[in-house]
């Protein structure tokens, strides 16, 4: 199971090591693409198809927002090929869009792995401790 936080540190050509724990778990191809909220998203090739499946659907003619929803995460989707000491590559274009600085974070979700600039995901980590209190209830009173 993915889970947990923890640091990494982009080095020289956009390189960095993925925790042993999560490489482990997202096998020997992991693909690596934009998500949402600035962040990038790191999956193994199960989850890849899973979500590919739910995305095109067998569906004839597909809407907008779906071919949108395509081109922003399929189209931003690299295979991440770790080396032997378990690091990868963060394409450019990918670094670009998460504002990737030397210091990253991990974060584990259970079947995915988020891969956000520290600073980010300082800050939303302070917002998610004031506004989760909120979400929780509204889940518990069955909103």
């Amino acid at each position: 199971m993915l889970i947990g936080t923890y640091p990494g540190s982009l080095g020289e050509k956009r390189r960095v090591a993925v925790p042993k724990r999560f490489l482990t778990e997202l096998g020997a191809k992991p693909i690596l693409a934009k998500w949402y909220e600035d962040c990038l998203i790191l999956v193994s090739e199960e989850f890849w198809n899973g979500l590919l499946g739910r995305m095109t659907g067998g569906k004839g003619v597909i809407s907008l927002g779906v071919r949108d929803i395509e081109r922003f995460i399929l189209g931003s989707a690299y295979e991440a090929d770790p080396d032997s000491q378990g690091r990868i590559v963060i394409p450019e274009i990918l670094a670009i869009y998460a504002d990737l600085k030397k210091d990253l974070v991990f974060v584990g979700l259970t079947d995915r792995v988020e891969v956000w600039n520290k600073d980010v995901w300082d800050q939303k980590s302070k917002d998610l401790a004031k506004t989760t209190k909120e979400y929780i209830e509204k889940l518990a009173d069955g909103n």
